[in-house]
């Protein structure tokens, strides 16, 4: 069986995140939710998306197709509910498609599909889903352990170094590589997981539930309370709470982030700090991209969602729920404004527009610094993005 993991109308609400990704692609738990489908069903899937995104991530079409909604995170109840579909079926609930299996010829070259005539069985299954950008750090907890289970199961962790000071012994996982050493972990309230060569540095102390993915760096005497996820190749210091970074992202010296999501390839300088919680102890608003306004989160906590190639100076200072769009340069004395619009450049006083072909340069820089290569895709990609947020810039 083919299949095809597609975007629903939560796209919209996760942006700055979506704008360089399929859903599908977010980092939620340990796993991105593709990887999680991908460990269920055992094969590799492809994605329907934006038509911008997709010669990044085209689809992949056979005779028989199951598509599956790609903010929805499986488990064995839903794997055997699709799995169990007939053709023309589709797997719902009362408000979304959870998945459908499709012919080929109901399929057309961009990816439209014709759902006439579908027979909609209604799921049995409970499961996360991702809806709006708060989500992904409120319900990380819970997708760590599920994304815990399902990677440690019938494996045999790595030893722990006897420098450590450990709780929780049995709720640890480590995978080959890794390097632990004088480190405080306390795994009672969560699972912690140590991906393959991370490194978590001297004095640094771990509340679970925590994941560090391959590669990463946590540095020393970090202060990291659970849940917090560290994608690969990522580097963190200072004081982290309740956050989600994804790959190849950096905060590695002192300053606080709290109930954040930070996309990839962002910097954040020394001492940048998030305020998290309202003096007036009041629901956070967050800037909506489909409705062009702040939205109520319903969350007394919650910090800053940055989107990808974004950075800041030493000592920025973010308000309590800010968005930050992509390939955004922050500094300057001061609190930040709560929405900052993709490809602008400045602080408190201003902002002007961040040059496309100097924005071009610094991402190629970075991605030379991986030996990652730039190439034309992701340079379309940004300019597309460009293009995309000129209205915003005029906000």
């Amino acid at each position: 069986m083919n299949y095809i993991l597609f975007d629903d109308q939560s796209r919209n609400n996760l942006l700055p995140l979506t704008f360089l990704r399929p859903v599908a692609d977010i980092r939620f738990g340990i796993l991105t939710i593709r990887e999680k489908w991908e460990k269920y069903l055992k094969v590799k899937t492809s994605t329907l998306t934006e038509t911008y995104l997709s010669a990044k991530f085209p689809i992949v079409k056979d005779k028989q197709n199951i598509l599956i909604n790609g903010s929805v995170c499986p488990n064995s109840e839903l794997i055997s509910e699709i799995n169990s579909l007939k053709a023309n079926q589709a797997l719902v609930t009362e408000d979304f498609i959870i998945a459908l299996h499709i012919l080929a010829e109901d399929l057309d070259e961009s990816g439209e599909m014709d759902i006439s005539g579908i027979d909609e069985i209604e799921t049995k299954s409970e499961f996360l889903k991702i809806n709006d950008l708060w989500e992904i750090f409120s319900l990380n907890g819970e997708a760590i352990k599920k994304d815990f289970d399902l990677i440690t199961k019938r494996r045999k962790t790595e030893e722990l170094s006897s420098t450590n000071r450990v709780v929780g012994e049995e709720n640890i996982f480590i995978e080959k590589g890794a390097r632990i050493e004088f480190a405080i972990l306390n795994a009672t309230n969560g699972p912690i997981y140590i991906g393959k060569n991370a490194e978590i540095m001297e004095n640094s102390v771990i509340r679970g539930p925590f994941a560090i993915c391959d590669h990463g760096v946590v540095k020393m005497s970090a202060k990291i309370y659970g849940p917090t996820t560290i994608g690969p190749f990522s580097k963190v210091g200072g004081e982290i709470n309740n956050s989600v970074i994804f790959g190849y992202s950096n905060k590695a010296h002192d300053g606080f982030l709290g109930n954040s999501v930070i996309a990839e390839w962002c910097n954040l300088g020394a001492d940048t700090n998030t305020s998290n919680l309202k003096n007036s102890y009041d629901h956070v608003k967050l800037w909506s991209y489909p409705q062009k306004t702040f939205t109520d989160t319903g969350l007394q906590f919650c910090g800053l969602i940055m989107g990808d190639h974004s950075k800041t100076g030493i000592n920025t200072m973010f308000n309590t729920g800010t968005v930050v769009g992509v390939n955004v340069n922050i500094f300057g004395s001061g609190f930040q404004r709560n929405f900052i619009p993709s490809f602008t450049w400045g602080g408190k006083s201003g902002h002007k527009i961040y040059d496309i072909k100097k924005a071009l340069e610094v991402a190629e820089a970075m991605y030379q610094r991986r030996d990652i290569p730039f190439d034309k895709i992701e340079k379309e990609l940004l300019i597309n993005v460009f293009d995309q947020t000129a209205t915003n810039r005029t906000l």
